[in-house]
């Protein structure tokens, strides 16, 4: 029996039925054709009849006017219609009399003036302004005029005119008829028409002069545009088939037109119009009953194969769905417990029971592959990060000396030259460091982005004051053009900063010494547009659509000057992408140079004025207690000597434990901890230190080589008031003794 589920048109059972529908499909269409040809060949055959009527009623409205056009022509060739007004006016009246359907004979004179009539004339009448009187003359023949309400009389009328001409051939007056409207089809009156027909006659104007039924209401009435138009061109010869029109009624009516005789008798136009329903009812009662069978059988036939589908297909496939399911969902050991066949929908259970079974064994193995990827992935950040620890431990007392060595010695040109070469060494070996963990985060989505309104003037000029340096090793020529009011974006600004000193530094590593760098920066619709164009190497088509993926460079040269791990354009992208914004490359080849655009979007919001900073010992600092505990004894000591240089009283601890035991005694302000030492950790560190009575109130600063986030989350935990990783900038340590020193001894 058939269930109440939706009839879908994408399952089997449905498709059997279209299968059946199909199957019909040609019967339907011969049903419906027969049915057209039916209703086309009623329609054909009503038109040759309706044309027929139609002309019909033309001829015989033509030999009314004819008739009128004959009195007036033995008129104007009576000569007493020239002669005294009584005995003209008792001319017309005798004619009048024996002339049934005409209501006036009058004749007028070349000024429009009425001097004879049938009818007597109460007061003087002048037809000078009508049309017909004017064609009269003009055209020197019988005219046929438009409907007129006579002014005589005061009834609906038609006027004839036909010229008087003497002798000599000219026109000297203009002998008339006025016929009733109702006269004009008194021939037609005969013709017999299907109910709701319509007969219509108009003049040149569109005007009705004859129309059946209930001709009273419509004389002088003008019909629809349509219809006018459609007589225009009947008057033409350009309809030669039936037309379809809506009535006034809203009745649609087939119409064929005619022309009340030829062009010298009139330019009326006579219609007949039958309504559709009456032409076509016939056709229609055919094909509905036509349809009505073909309904009943295509519903038969759906009815079985409905049935016949649910037995044979829906409720078996319905076990394979189950099963599927079930399948989709884990449980792997689910079985559809049909029996094996050789009709495809067994087959089909068979292959999809052994599928189950081949998945169990392979989700087996793959879960054993993804905890060992967890693992794999997991020991890979364990060491980048023990790599970044192990890579900055070294770098940081380097760093330091140099430092010291140049605030000991700044009187020294040579010895301040070479601690400026140490500290860009150890800078640039800092920033491998740092672009290569930022890759392998940023990679992973684990980069978040602190956004604040900023100035890109401001962004620039902080990466263009950080690549200056090797900028100048290579004599490079920078153009900066920045526009004089503030570009507003929202976003980081370490990151952004970051950006643009990568794009710099690519630029510089790739463009021979001496070349020129442009930075601009434009307003363009609702994004801010910065390029960095150089004039150096260029790229081949093939390096410019990858030349933003990881470890990708162009071609070295021997000695390897360019440098780098190729890292720097595949994190400004998506650094750049993390604002919103985008970034692309283009060249125009070799030795043509290259062209970097970043797109980010503007911010209407006014940029705040930032706080000035201090930085190094350019103003006095308080003397401060500084512990210093790290287990890497060149980085301890180094950094000693440069707290020392700066004033401070410094003690360091080897160790975690005798960490604690000196801060009992020392009392430290400000404790400088590692985190990796070897007894326990400085975040265990600090949180005893922070129970400790002498050091509760201390600054306690992590200073390390791990800088991934997690573990800034733990510092943070932990205790800490500021996390610096190594190798630390010295700048920065003095700023933030001196905000200590500030807070422990205020003014």
């Amino acid at each position: 029996m058939m269930t109440g589920r939706p009839f879908r048109l994408n399952s089997l059972r449905s498709r059997l039925m279209l299968l059946v529908a199909l199957a019909i499909l040609p019967l339907a269409l011969m049903t419906v054709l027969g049915g057209v040809r039916e209703r086309e060949q009623a329609v054909e055959a009503s038109e040759e009849n309706l044309r027929r009527l139609t002309n019909l009623a033309a001829a015989n409205e033509a030999q009314s006017v004819e008739r009128a056009r004959q009195i007036l022509v033995d008129l104007a060739s009576v000569p007493d219609l020239l002669g005294e007004t009584p005995r003209c006016n008792a001319l017309l009246a005798d004619v009048l009399d024996r002339n049934e359907g005409y209501v006036n004979f009058g004749l007028i004179q070349l000024n429009g003036d009425v001097t004879c009539s049938a009818v007597p004339m109460l007061h003087p009448v002048n037809l000078g302004d009508r049309n017909h009187f004017k064609r009269a003359i003009l055209e020197r023949r019988f005219i046929a005029g438009d409907y007129v309400f006579g002014r005589v009389i005061r009834r609906h009328t038609i006027n004839l005119t036909y010229p008087v001409i003497d002798r000599s051939g000219k026109v000297i007056a203009v002998v008339f008829a006025a016929m009733a409207l109702a006269g004009l089809d008194t021939f037609v009156a005969d013709i017999n028409l299907p109910p709701g027909s319509v007969l219509v006659t108009t003049d040149a104007n569109g005007t009705i002069i004859s129309r059946r039924p209930d001709p009273e209401r419509w004389f002088g009435t003008k019909v629809s545009g349509t219809m006018r138009d459609a007589m225009r061109e009947s008057m033409k010869g350009s309809h030669r088939h039936a037309l379809v029109l809506r009535g006034d009624d809203d009745v649609e009516r087939l119409h064929t037109f005619a022309r009340v005789g030829g062009p010298s008798l009139s330019d009326y136009t006579i219609t007949i119009g039958i309504p559709v329903e009456t032409v076509t009812s016939g056709a229609r009662r055919a094909q509905m009953m036509s349809l009505i069978g073909l309904a009943a059988t295509t519903m038969l036939a759906l009815l079985a194969a409905w049935l016949a589908g649910d037995v044979l297909i829906v409720q078996r496939v319905r076990k394979l769905k189950d099963t599927a399911r079930r399948i989709a969902a884990g449980d792997l050991d689910a079985r559809t417990s049909i029996v094996y066949e050789r009709e495809e929908i067994g087959q089909l259970a068979e292959a999809l029971d052994e599928m189950a079974a081949t998945l169990q064994k392979k989700e087996t193995a793959r879960g054993l592959a993804e905890r060992e990827l967890r693992a794999a992935d997991q020991r890979k950040d364990e060491f980048l990060a023990m790599l970044a620890h192990e890579l900055r431990n070294p770098l940081a007392p380097i760093s330091t000396g140099a430092h010291l060595l140049k605030l000991l010695h700044s009187d020294n040109a040579q010895i301040t030259q070479t601690c400026a070469i140490i500290a860009r060494q150890v800078e640039h070996m800092t920033g491998l460091v740092d672009d290569l963990l930022d890759v392998s985060r940023v990679t992973r989505g684990l980069v978040s982005i602190s956004t604040q309104v900023l100035d890109l003037r401001k962004v620039i000029d902080d990466a263009a004051e950080q690549i200056r340096p090797l900028i100048a090793t290579r004599r490079h020529s920078v153009v900066l053009d920045l526009p004089p009011a503030a570009a507003t974006v929202k976003g980081d600004h370490k990151r952004l900063v970051q950006v643009v000193a990568n794009l710099l530094n690519n630029a510089n590593k790739y463009t021979p010494e001496g070349g020129r760098i442009e930075l601009g920066l434009v307003e363009d619709g609702p994004d801010y547009v910065l390029t960095v164009r150089d004039d150096g190497i260029g790229m081949e088509p093939q390096l410019v659509a990858r030349v933003f993926d990881l470890f990708t460079q162009a071609e070295r040269t021997p000695d390897r000057s360019q440098g780098g791990l190729g890292l720097g354009l595949a994190l400004a992208k998506s650094l750049v992408e993390l604002h919103g914004g985008t970034v692309q490359a283009a060249s125009a080849g070799l030795g043509q140079g290259s062209i970097f655009t970043v797109r980010l979007p503007r911010h209407t919001q006014e940029v705040p004025v930032p706080v000035a900073q201090s930085s190094g010992y350019a103003h006095a600092v308080k003397s401060l207690k500084v512990l210093l505990v790290d287990d890497n004894l060149d980085a301890a000591h180094t950094l000693q000597l440069f707290l020392a240089a700066g004033g401070h009283r410094v003690e360091i601890a080897y160790c975690a434990a005798d960490a604690v035991d000196l801060a009992r005694v020392f009392a430290p302000d400000v404790c400088l901890l590692d985190i990796g030492l070897p007894d326990f950790d400085g975040n265990e560190l600090a949180r005893r230190l922070r129970r400790l009575p002498q050091a509760t109130g201390a600054t306690l600063v992590a200073m390390t080589g791990y800088g991934r986030q997690q573990d800034r989350d733990a510092a943070e935990a932990a205790g800490f008031d500021h996390y610096m990783v190594k190798p630390v900038n010295t700048v920065e340590l003095s700023d933030l003794l001196a905000e200590a020193a500030a807070e422990k001894h205020p003014r």
